[in-house]
């Protein structure tokens, strides 16, 4: 069965109480099995002081859950990630006597608008959540190619090298040998494990831990794409359409230093040209990256700008 990814936002730990808590870094995965049905919970644990954590538990999720004990800025900026990104699938739980009426100025015309407010029961959301992993289907048909995008890498004694990551698109087969992207290496998955059972291929959606054969964990980071797909490209320059938010202050300019965020990549670039439509809320970009990046033509990237005080994330733009 297909994994539910679920971004859970708002007060830090919640999730914990839902399911099992896994990794934690500047992200937190909290996972919840129950027979074939599987769940892995995002939390930005570091946001927010850092806005990339909050980026990378909505890029990596398929629904959200968000838990508001206050109105606060923070809450205006996790409504704007999830519009953004188009997180259509969510739920909402109000804390300390808040009412929905309060809440509903904010969501207006955003995507939060078609989440439901749900109880604040830990019990009756895990079972709702497992319900909901029990619903999701697979593509039909399942690509044979695919790709995971990699978000912790690190040695195991007695195995080597294994990485975490999600499959974002098609298939991977162990035994597959696989491009690492961005850059020129190579490698093979020795083994794979979804939910610390073993299989032999995982699928869109599927949270994976794989053991990587001739390759070192150090050459290997967060926002590397492991892939048979040999449709991904890779730049360091980003073109495209541009679509900024309504609460931006002003059209983008040539020279403002932003930060891309594509899967899970999150690379510092500058603005090198901008072309506006008759609304400049629509534009041309072109933006000049540090370092390379992995996409997909047509793929939605997030354009944040950390220097941005309260309101940090500009828009988005569609990739050329």
């Amino acid at each position: 069965m297909p994994n539910l990814n679920i971004a859970v936002l708002g007060p830090h730990g919640y999730a914990k109480n839902i399911g099992k808590a896994g990794t934690e870094s500047d992200i937190t995965f909290v996972n919840l099995k129950k027979d074939d049905d599987t769940v892995t919970m995002i939390e930005a644990t570091r946001y927010p002081d850092r806005l990339a954590p909050l980026y990378y538990a909505v890029a990596m999720s398929d629904a959200a859950l968000v838990v508001i004990d206050a109105i606060t800025p923070m809450l205006g900026e996790m409504v704007i990630m999830l519009d953004v990104m188009g997180v259509t699938k969510g739920m909402i739980v109000l804390q300390n006597y808040l009412d929905p009426s309060q809440i509903a100025p904010l969501i207006r015309g955003t995507v939060l608008e078609g989440y439901e407010f749900v109880e604040d029961d830990p019990i009756a959301l895990r079972e709702r959540f497992l319900t909901m992993a029990a619903e999701i289907t697979y593509p039909d048909p399942i690509p044979a190619t695919g790709f995971v995008m990699i978000d912790h890498a690190f040695n195991v004694k007695g195995i080597g090298t294994v990485v975490l990551g999600s499959v974002e698109k098609g298939t991977i087969h162990q035994h597959d040998m696989v491009k690492v992207l961005p850059g020129e290496m190579t490698c093979q998955i020795r083994s794979i494990q979804k939910h610390d059972a073993d299989a032999k291929e995982a699928y869109q959606t599927d949270r994976v831990g794989l053991a990587l054969k001739n390759i070192d964990a150090e050459a290997l980071e967060r926002g590397m794409v492991l892939t048979t797909d040999s449709s991904i490209k890779v730049t360091s320059d980003v073109t495209g359409r541009a679509k900024i938010i309504r609460f931006w202050p002003e059209p983008l300019r040539e020279g403002l230093v932003v930060h891309i965020g594509l899967w899970t990549q999150f690379v510092t670039g500058k603005i090198v040209s901008v072309k506006n439509d008759a609304d400049w809320h629509s534009s041309h970009v072109v933006i000049k990256l540090e370092k390379d990046i992995a996409y997909l033509p047509g793929e939605k990237a997030v354009i944040h700008h950390l220097d941005g005080g309260k309101l940090r994330i500009a828009g988005s733009v569609i990739l050329n």
